[in-house]
C-alpha cells in the first residue's frame, strides 16, 4: 500500500503544524521551516500558496497521497451538500482515522499499522484496508489474538474521556468502539481550511 515515507517532522515544520506526536517536540525547538534559509524566509504568500498549503495539511494529517486525495474530492463534489464539509466527512470516516479517534492508537500512523497488520475487526470481520469507509453502527474491536497489546493499552490509558468524540462510543475496558454517526463539520477541530482546498481544485 502506498504511503508517505519521507520525514514527517520536516513536513510539519514547513506547514507549521504537528503531524505526529514526535513532530510536536521538533516544532517547539525549531518553529520555522527546515533548510538553510528556513528562519529568514519572509514575504507575502500568494493565494495559490495558501490554498496549496491547506491541501498539504489535510493530505499529511490523514496520511493520504495526492491521487487518493483527489479521488476523495471528486466524491465530495458528487455528493449533496457543501463540498468542503463532504470532503472532511469522507476523511473522518477512514478506518485508520476512526481507530485513532477511538484512542486505540496514539497516532494515525500507528492506527494505520494496526489496520494493515490485520489486528482489527469490523462487525466481526477482519478489515486490513486503512481507507475503508466506516458507516454508522459499525463495531470496531481487536481480534482475539491481538487483544491487550501494550501499545493499545498505553494509548487508551493515556487518553482522557474528553478526547473521545461524541460520534464514537468507546469501551476502554474491552478495547472496543462503535461508530455512532458521521460527524458534522463543526465537530471536527483540525488546523486546516478545507474551503481553500475546494478553491484550489475548482480552478
Amino acid at each position: 500500500m502506498a504511503r508517505f515515507r519521507g520525514s514527517i517532522t520536516k513536513v510539519s515544520r514547513r506547514l507549521g503544524i504537528a503531524l505526529s506526536p514526535k513532530a510536536e517536540k521538533y516544532l517547539e525547538r525549531r518553529p520555522f521551516a527546515p533548510g538553510q534559509h528556513g528562519q529568514s524566509r519572509r514575504g507575502k504568500v500568494s493565494e495559490y500558496a495558501l490554498q496549496l498549503r491547506e491541501k498539504q495539511k489535510m493530505k499529511y494529517l490523514y496520511g493520504v497521497l495526492e491521487k487518493q486525495f483527489r479521488n476523495y474530492y471528486k466524491k465530495a463534489v458528487s455528493q449533496r451538500g457543501i463540498t468542503g464539509a463532504n470532503l472532511v466527512k469522507l476523511l473522518e470516516r477512514r478506518f485508520d482515522n476512526v481507530v485513532y479517534r477511538s484512542g486505540l492508537a496514539a497516532s494515525r500512523a500507528a492506527a494505520r499499522q494496526l489496520v494493515t497488520h490485520g489486528h482489527l475487526l469490523i462487525n466481526g470481520k477482519k478489515v486490513n484496508i486503512p481507507s475503508y469507509l466506516v458507516v454508522p453502527g459499525d463495531l470496531i474491536e481487536f481480534r482475539q489474538k491481538s487483544r491487550n497489546m501494550s501499545a493499545v493499552t498505553d494509548s487508551l490509558n493515556k487518553a482522557p474521556e474528553s478526547r473521545f468524540p461524541s460520534w464514537i462510543q468507546v469501551d476502554k475496558a474491552n478495547q472496543k468502539a462503535v461508530f455512532l454517526s458521521v460527524p458534522e463539520r463543526e465537530d471536527i477541530q483540525e488546523p486546516y481550511n478545507e474551503q481553500l482546498v475546494v478553491e484550489l481544485y475548482s480552478k
